[in-house]
């Protein structure tokens, strides 16, 4: 192995969140009088975190979300996930052959720590992460595409930036891995090559993953 860490993204790199996430997104702000569809939520908010949604309505719009919105949000994405969300298929494989081959892993998210929980106790990936290998956007205040998460998580975790590998499937991820000083890998399952130029290499199903990093 070439890297000494390797940097996973949560949301549809270990579980398959985004297509529940953000459907949920876009019925909400439909709801509160900010017409979105689907394709544009995934366009806009894919890989972000949860105040690039306050940012971009209040910047289009001149108008504040209600001060319940991430509570509402949280809990009506909560449930689906309880219903709905599953693993990426052939994650659970590659976490398996990193820690038999001894590869410091961890998760690094734009989403909340309890985003994060709730979706690996209800797919079963919380025996593959320690607490302390789980770092959020709320860690650092900024999320991606800024590079501080990604640093603190490596920092966190005692291996320099240059050792690092990121496993990322959105442009906002991508620039912030690669603002980082890291190689980026870029999982293309929703997100077109086109829109992650720029990236280590690219991969399309879970299984093909561990040889580009070796």
């Amino acid at each position: 192995m070439r890297y000494d860490l390797i940097i996973f993204d949560n949301d549809g790199v270990l579980v398959d969140s985004e297509p529940i996430s953000n459907t949920i997104l876009a019925a909400y702000l439909t709801e509160l009088g900010h017409p979105t569809t689907y394709e544009e939520s995934v366009r806009d908010f894919m890989g972000a975190a949860l105040h690039r949604v306050h940012d971009l309505v209040g910047e289009r719009t001149g108008q504040a979300l209600p001060d319940d919105f991430d509570d509402t949000l949280h809990a009506r994405v909560f449930a689906a996930f309880e219903r709905e969300l599953e693993p990426v298929a052939g994650v659970s494989e590659v976490l398996k052959g990193l820690r038999a081959d001894g590869v410091a892993y961890c998760v690094a998210s734009s989403g909340s720590h309890e985003r994060i929980r709730v979706g690996h106790r209800r797919t079963g990936l919380d025996r593959w992460f320690r607490e302390d290998t789980v770092f959020s956007a709320e860690d650092v205040g900024r999320g991606k595409p800024a590079p501080d998460l990604f640093l603190h998580a490596a920092r966190r975790m005692g291996v320099a930036p240059e050792r690092c590998a990121v496993v990322e499937d959105s442009p906002l991820g991508l620039a912030a891995g690669r603002a980082a000083g890291m190689d980026v890998y870029a999982f293309t399952a929703m997100t077109p090559v086109a829109e992650l130029a720029g990236a280590g290499g690219y991969f399309s199903v879970m299984e093909e993953l561990p040889a580009l990093l070796a």
